[in-house]
């Protein structure tokens, strides 16, 4: 089985106008197949590759390149880690933000409705919060506000107040649980849409990853050489708001500043006007790329 088909490979690597020389950053390594690409192009370069699945690690470990570093780290931390292998400034950096067709499909991850399996969703194994642990103990509250922000569903209260009703007879263990709840409140004929609302959000509580990506975003103008590039792929709304408002307007939420003389106040210029599609031959053998959206920035 292969590990993980890399989305939109060919634009990504036409994004990041890759120096033979440089320096670049694939902040989720996944199964590679991004980083293998970077490498082909670069010689007396270097790649610093990050992930913090533990799966991941190991795929990185057949990489024997002198040319290839990898950090079992949160991608939050670039500087300190970019820091720590003696590089203080990069020529590109490609965040693919999409979760690994390995981990969709490793049931024991439980990440995807397809299985029975535990209710984890953890990318990172060491992260004491699991999807069961947020379903058993986040207040009704904390839930509606997950579901409704995280997954946009559309009943996001009542979904919420049933969570904590179902909650007091007996604890959210594995995926069955919680499937069987969401049959009785899923619009029908829309099921496993609903399902995969609920699940996002989930996954993106329990590894924060609207702040993940705050952060990360905000350290990328600090550690990007001038006319670096920037290569960012999400696969949904949220995020591709977010990164749209960084490259537009150096932040991820709030207004375009303009200096003195009415010039913006921004660190990067977006090279691609509207987000870059996968083309229907790719999403014909690739499902994933269906949703993903690229966006392309130069460090001014």
């Amino acid at each position: 089985m292969m590990y993980h088909k890399p989305v939109m490979l060919k634009e990504c690597i036409e994004g990041l106008a890759i120096k033979p020389n440089g320096i670049y950053v694939d902040i989720t390594f996944g199964g590679g197949g991004h980083s293998k690409a970077i490498l082909e192009k670069i010689d007396a370069g270097l790649l610093i590759a990050f992930d913090q699945d533990q799966d991941a690690a190991k795929e990185a470990e057949k990489i024997q390149q002198r040319s290839f570093k990898f950090c079992q780290a949160n991608f939050q931390y670039l500087k300190n880690y970019l820091r720590a292998n003696g590089v203080s400034k990069v020529d590109g950096i490609l965040a693919d933000l999409g979760i690994s067709s390995h981990q969709i499909d490793s049931p024991g991850r439980g990440f995807s409705t397809r299985f029975d399996g535990p209710l984890d969703m953890r990318m990172d194994l060491h992260n004491p919060l699991s999807a069961a642990k947020l379903l058993n103990e986040s207040s009704e509250e904390s839930l509606h506000k997950t579901f409704g922000m995280y997954g946009e569903v559309k009943n996001a209260k009542t979904l919420a107040k049933l969570i904590v009703q179902e909650r007091s007879r007996r604890k959210f263990d594995v995926i069955a649980d919680l499937i069987g709840l969401l049959k009785t409140v899923a619009p029908k004929g829309k099921e496993f849409k609903y399902y995969a609302q609920v699940f996002q959000a989930l996954r993106i509580e329990v590894n924060q990853e609207m702040q993940v990506l705050e952060d990360f975003l905000m350290q990328c103008a600090d550690v990007m050489n001038e006319d670096g590039r920037l290569v960012v792929m999400s696969y949904h709304s949220l995020e591709d708001r977010m990164v749209k408002n960084f490259i537009q307007t150096g932040k991820v939420f709030g207004e375009l500043e303009k200096d003195f003389y009415g010039n913006p106040i921004r660190p990067f210029e977006a090279i691609t006007r509207k987000p870059v599609v996968a083309s229907k031959e790719e999403v014909a053998v690739n499902n994933r790329a269906r949703s993903a959206k690229l966006r392309v920035a130069e460090k001014i």
